[in-house]
């Protein structure tokens, strides 16, 4: 009863009291509401048993596995990964890697596809929970694509635009891309991707995150802001009318990352204010007005080896996934690291590979029993394939997420 001190409350007739009737913006009760705060550290794990589960499984699997950890996993999990990286990375690690028959990737659905994709055929790619997907590549249905690129025929610009996909988009979108001239980008080699386009034709359709085509436009490529237009697959044409799509440069996807997409201008002023003289550093995956005001902007693997190499005693904040953040603060205890902003919390789908999902799926292969096979279609792959070599192709940069 003690959390109901402060709120008003429902007393029934016989004297008792009921739920508590908190009223909007006023009040919050602790014990109905918790795990929706965001302290900045995540629980422990519920079993204290799992971890020598996963040890002993994964000494019992031996070469037969082969676990990938993304730079975003949370360190109960990335604790038992034999490599760890970007999303891209990661998936040709796997491919580099052709005797290990399984392949566990700590990370989400589209990073699992990559990997298939990269694979051979003889191995399989495992995706410990099968709802650890990712927000961003989730708004962009082939359907909507699709409709959209029907759009851009009715308006004629569909025969100049080449569409251009961020590693961070299902199977079936880079598979568009590979069928209609087009090509993938991570966030290191999306300028040099751009300009590959752009030779091949008058317009570029970037999917799906609409803030690393425009930041990669403008600041790289010297695009102005009004050369770039965004089209919302929710509207009918996108919400842009033909003379809109023939003035365009960028027809730029109503897409973002949950986490990147929250930190804001003010996030930037606000850490300014707090810690004197420190270095604002963020991901390309951020609004514009953010990426204008930090000092420094890159793919997670320039976030990281930055930091590595600054100089002990220097004030970073940095904008990107807090558990990625939090880490690079243990390992680098010479340097002030903190988190961008005060509010935006976890990659919530990626924080779905937890130790359960993952001692389930070793145990699991342990007993003969593959869980949660990601699998990617022949004609899928091959066209996605065919996106993905396009960019390998390129010259410049190792790509980078």
């Amino acid at each position: 009863m003690a959390a109901w001190d402060d709120v008003d409350v429902t007393t029934i007739a016989d004297g008792s009291k009921s739920l508590p009737l908190l009223f909007l913006g006023q009040n919050t009760d602790p014990h109905s509401e918790r795990g929706v705060e965001c302290p900045g550290a995540l629980p422990p794990a519920s079993d204290p048993d799992l971890v020598e589960r996963a040890l002993k499984a994964k000494a019992a699997l031996g070469d037969q596995v082969f676990v990938l950890g993304h730079h975003y996993q949370r360190d109960e999990v990335i604790q038992f990964a034999d490599v760890t990286g970007d999303s891209f990375k990661l998936a040709r690690d796997a491919a580099n890697r052709p005797d290990a028959p399984y392949i566990v990737f700590c990370g989400v659905h589209f990073m699992a596809e990559s990997a298939d994709i990269l694979t051979n055929d003889s191995q399989t790619v495992i995706l410990p929970d099968l709802a650890a997907g990712c927000s961003m590549a989730d708004m962009a249905r082939i359907q909507q694509v699709e409709a959209a690129w029907d759009a851009l025929a009715d308006a004629g610009v569909a025969d100049v635009t080449v569409p251009v996909t961020y590693m961070n988009s299902s199977a079936d979108i880079k598979a568009f891309c590979g069928r209609n001239g087009g090509v993938v980008c991570t966030s290191s080699n999306a300028e040099t991707a751009l300009n590959w386009a752009f030779e091949q034709g008058e317009k570029v359709l970037f999917l799906p995150d609409q803030h690393l085509g425009r930041n990669t436009a403008v600041l790289q490529l010297g695009l102005s802001l009004d050369e770039c237009v965004v089209y919302d697959p929710h509207k009918p044409g996108g919400g842009l009318t033909r003379e809109q799509l023939a003035v365009a440069k960028m027809i730029l996807w109503r897409g973002h990352c949950s986490v990147h997409g929250r930190f804001t201008a003010e996030s930037v002023d606000d850490v300014r204010a707090r810690v004197p003289g420190v270095n604002v550093i963020v991901h390309p995956e951020c609004r514009h007005e953010v990426v204008t005001k930090a000092d420094l902007v890159g793919s997670t693997e320039y976030i990281i080896k930055t930091l590595e190499t600054a100089e002990p005693g220097t004030s970073w904040a940095v904008g990107t996934e807090l558990n990625l953040v939090q880490r690079l603060a243990k390992q680098h205890t010479d340097k002030n690291i903190v988190f961008l902003d005060k509010t935006v919390c976890y990659c919530a789908t990626m924080n779905r590979i937890d130790l359960p999902h993952f001692v389930w799926a070793l145990e699991n292969l342990v007993a003969g029993h593959v869980v949660n096979p990601i699998k990617v279609d022949a004609d899928t792959e091959k066209y996605a394939k065919l996106a993905l070599d396009r960019m390998l192709a390129l010259p410049g940069k190792t790509a980078r997420d």
